[in-house]
Order: C-alpha cells, then structure tokens, then sequence
C-alpha cells in the first residue's frame, strides 16, 4: 500500500538538449516545484501564465506547456528543451 506521503507527491527526471539534468517534485499542497538541479536543491514558486505551469526563482526558469513541453533556463544558459528520461 502506497504512503500518504507518496500518494500526494509527482517526481520526474528530465533531461534537456544541452545535456543538463534535473529531478522536479510536485506536492498535492504545495504549488511550488523542488527541483534538484547542479548538485543544489531549489524551490521555485509557481508564476501565472496562461499557456501552462512557469515555475521561476534564483535564476531558474521551468516551463511546462498545456502541450507538455518542457523547457529550462538557468543560469547565463540559453533556453533548452527537456524530455522526461
């Protein structure tokens, strides 16, 4: 039988073009998303948008679109497309 804490929780490993890797969990109360991101956990506040879920905070931009594509920018990096691995 699953865990509360597990029945409540999504996490995902991605891996994006520019060869960056990154986990992001999702809690059910929660609307942040905690990323694991460069050896460094980050937590990223939600922002509004109107074409999917922006996550965005301490240089780090994690976007996920209605059609499910994910991108990521961080640091002085150019934008780069992500695919669940």
């Amino acid at each position: 039988m699953p865990s509360p804490a597990s029945a409540q929780s999504s996490f995902n490993n991605y891996r994006c073009a520019d060869g960056s890797q990154f986990t992001v969990g999702f809690f059910q109360y929660d609307k942040r998303a905690h990323l694991q991101l460069d050896g460094k956990a980050l937590t990223l506040p939600r922002r509004w948008t109107l074409s999917g879920s922006r996550y965005q905070g301490k240089g780090v931009t994690l976007r996920i679109t209605k059609a499910g594509i994910t991108t990521l920018k961080h640091a002085r990096r150019r934008t780069t497309t992500c695919e669940q691995s």
